[in-house]
């Protein structure tokens, strides 16, 4: 069952393959700017044993011919996956003594294994990149790890000298390689690899002699790479370097900004400077030194466009005089003005008098000053509102015939200025009063 797994591998290759060259023809607009596929052959050395220490079965481990094949995937410039197939042989023999000096007494005298396939799944990683500030590298070294299976038959020598079969099936197991390599860019689409790994098999029949210890061999080996696609390889790019490269191409924009910048500051300075010796004003009067033909002007003082003092002309002021038959007619608006008892509402007796005030608000263009007053009954409070309200009550009436509003003047005293007691009801009747005077 196991087995079948390498019958099939040549089909997966074979589709991982069809899916490269897929990619490898897309349209320059959408294809990756890097190589991110890569095919390996290899071949080199393979040792029925670890140079890492553990038991071997074997007192003579001989070496025997390899080849592999690999297709890779590269996801990042340190990270990468990739699908090895490896086959040859292995044999070793127990013609010498251990090297700690023990009598080798095994019943098996030599070894043969045909390792009839082996696939397994590795990550791999790019250690680093020898020079960091250089974008592409050309010597690069890595490290791996991953999984399989192993194909394969073994066949044994006895110490009589016959040769057994382990079995007529392929034995199949688990198997762990780590390795470590070497890779070398040689164009940009082909590398020469260097590598060794040592592979640990999840049982103990590789070499057809049980002694209770998982059986291992490693590999080194030598081959070429070659890059799928159009671009640099992925694996060879360092992110490092082209930061580098980015930061430095920033810094130098930057530079050049400043320098953009402060030529534009030592303009600004000088547009600045012009600009004051324009706007220059000694004297103060609001006109430039280059306009002003007056310099020297006196604060305060009133200047045309060209900085020379204005002649105002003098102010006529037009004399106010009020005569005996105006103030009859305020008097008699005093006498008839009445109000509805606590509200500054205006009786309509008082609108006759009212408008002959009026009509002299007009005529003669006085002004008026309104003043209202009440007796003491009521609080302070209300009766100040009081008085207001109906001092403003008789400039709404005046205002709605025709007099000018800016020369009236209404004011509230509330009972603050009697002119009479507030003990007697006569008395308090005269404080209930609005004064009109005229000026």
């Amino acid at each position: 069952m196991k087995s079948n797994l390498f019958k099939s591998l040549p089909v997966i290759l074979a589709g991982l393959f069809a899916g490269t060259a897929a990619m490898a023809q897309e349209p320059a607009s959408t294809a990756t700017p890097f190589r991110t596929w890569s095919i390996g052959v290899n071949a080199g050395v393979l040792t029925p044993l670890s140079p890492l220490g553990g038991k071997n079965d074997f007192s003579n481990n001989k070496s025997s011919l390899g080849y592999g094949l690999y297709i890779k995937k590269q996801f990042t410039p340190y990270f990468s996956l990739r699908l090895d197939g490896v086959r040859g042989k292995l044999k070793g023999d127990n013609a010498e003594a251990y090297e700690s000096g023990l009598v080798n007494n095994s019943p098996v005298r030599a070894f043969d294994t045909e390792l009839q396939y082996s696939g397994t799944l590795n990550a791999v990683v790019n250690l680093f990149n020898i020079d960091m500030f250089k974008k592409e590298n050309v010597l690069q070294l890595y490290t791996s790890v991953g999984a399989g299976l192993a194909g394969y038959k073994p066949t044994i020598t006895t110490a009589a000298g016959t040769s057994l079969y382990a079995g007529d099936k392929t034995i199949s197991e688990l198997i762990i390689p780590v390795g470590l390599g070497a890779k070398f860019k040689i164009s940009d689409g082909v590398n020469f690899d260097l590598g060794w790994t040592i592979t640990y098999v999840d049982g103990d029949n590789l070499d057809g002699y049980y002694r209770g210890s998982n059986d291992k061999y490693n590999y080194a080996y030598a081959g070429l790479e070659f890059a799928i696609g159009k671009g640099k390889q992925l694996a060879f790019h360092n992110p490092v370097a082209a930061t580098y490269d980015e930061a430095l191409a920033a810094k130098n924009a930057a530079n050049a900004l400043k320098g953009d910048l402060d030529a534009q500051k030592a303009e600004n300075a000088r547009l600045r400077s012009d600009l004051n010796s324009l706007l220059t004003d000694t004297d103060g009067d609001g006109v430039a030194d280059k306009l002003d033909k007056c310099p020297g002007t006196p604060s305060a003082t009133v200047v045309d466009g060209a900085g020379c003092p204005l002649k105002t002309p003098e102010k006529v002021v037009e004399k106010v005089v009020v005569t005996e038959e105006d103030r009859k007619v305020v008097a008699e608006a005093i006498k008839n003005l009445e109000f509805d008892l606590n509200k500054a509402t205006i009786r309509s007796k008082s609108f006759a008098s009212l408008n002959r005030v009026a009509a002299l608000l007009v005529q003669k263009n006085f002004s008026l000053k309104l003043a209202g007053h009440t007796d003491n009954t009521g609080s302070d409070a209300l009766n100040l509102r009081l008085s207001k309200a109906r001092a403003e009550s008789v400039k709404a009436y005046l205002v709605s015939q025709g007099a000018n509003a800016s020369r009236i003047e209404a004011t509230g005293y509330g009972e603050a200025q009697p002119i009479a007691t507030n003990k007697t009801a006569a008395g308090r009747q005269k404080n209930r009063r609005v004064e009109f005077t005229l000026y």
